[in-house]
């Protein structure tokens, strides 16, 4: 794989108008005062990350790619997904982060939908047995947890021992690979770590009839570094660091977005790709 020249794309950040984002879950009130994540886009440069790939530290950087088995195609089988294809990512995940115990919670599959649901597609709900459903590719700068809604997962996902497990390092981390075959569109894209810091990220509430949960989406700043790879293929997959307990400098929670790649090819194949959701107990 020979590195590309950086592309230029569009990436949604969030205005910092010193109000938390939110996206409702249903129809607020008429009254509501409507504070949306994704209100500015800015161009960036997207540089490509097969260049250094082996330098790449999923605790310096936030990301990893490797090599996965590509033998697993049974996709379109909820329970074959949970019964065969889990332990694949629960080795991934131990034998790449050295953690003793990793727990899946859940997955989404995602596919190209229509342009009005391509912003930002609703995340997974707060239960450990989620259905699995076909989501759009999310364009929208953001990172998955929060200081306050990565504990609060572990006591919803492992409620019986989460007070003991969380005096220990957790860290919460997503694999992303293609199902079939090579991303030709839509590819995911990373902000490297060390280029972004607390205050560029906000929170977004979610807000359900019963709760509120939280996100991060993240406000523009011209020091962030995109990466991505392209021309992923199904026997790779992407280790994303998405919240970790740990304060000594490592990267905590990483930016990330998927976008519209001006290099793609006219007849593009729709990318169509899997993301597993893990915590992992050191």
């Amino acid at each position: 794989m020979h590195p590309q020249h950086p592309v230029r794309a569009t990436m949604n950040y969030t205005v910092d108008n010193g109000r938390p984002a939110e996206y409702y879950f249903y129809d607020p009130d008429p009254g509501v005062e409507l504070n949306p994540a994704g209100t500015d886009p800015r161009e960036v440069e997207i540089h490509d990350a097969w260049d250094g790939l082996e330098s790449l530290s999923v605790d310096r950087e936030g990301f990893e790619l490797h090599s996965f088995n590509p033998g697993f195609i049974n996709f379109h089988d909820e329970r074959a997904i949970k019964e065969q294809f889990y332990p694949q990512v629960v080795e991934f995940v131990r034998q790449h982060t050295g953690a003793r115990r990793v727990v899946v919670f859940d997955h989404t599959i995602r596919r190209r939908q229509p342009p009005e649901q391509m912003v930002f597609s609703r995340p997974s709900t707060e239960f450990r047995q989620q259905t699995t459903v076909q989501r759009p590719a999310v364009l929208l700068v953001h990172s998955d947890y929060t200081v306050a809604s990565g504990p609060q997962r572990v006591r919803d996902v492992v409620p019986e021992d989460a007070e003991d497990l969380l005096r220990r390092r957790i860290a919460f981390f997503n694999v992303w690979k293609p199902l079939y075959r090579k991303v030709e569109e839509l590819p995911l894209a990373m902000i490297d770590a060390q280029t972004h810091d607390g205050a560029d990220f906000l929170k977004m509430e979610l807000r359900y009839r019963d709760r509120t949960g939280e996100i991060y989406v993240l406000r523009h700043s011209p020091r962030h570094r995109w990466m991505y790879f392209p021309g992923m293929e199904n026997d790779q997959a992407l280790l994303l660091k998405t919240f970790d307990s740990e304060r000594d400098g490592r990267c905590r929670f990483m930016g990330h977005s998927a976008f519209e790649d001006p290099s793609s090819p006219a007849d593009a194949q729709r990318r169509e790709s899997i993301e597993v959701r893990t915590m992992a107990f050191f």
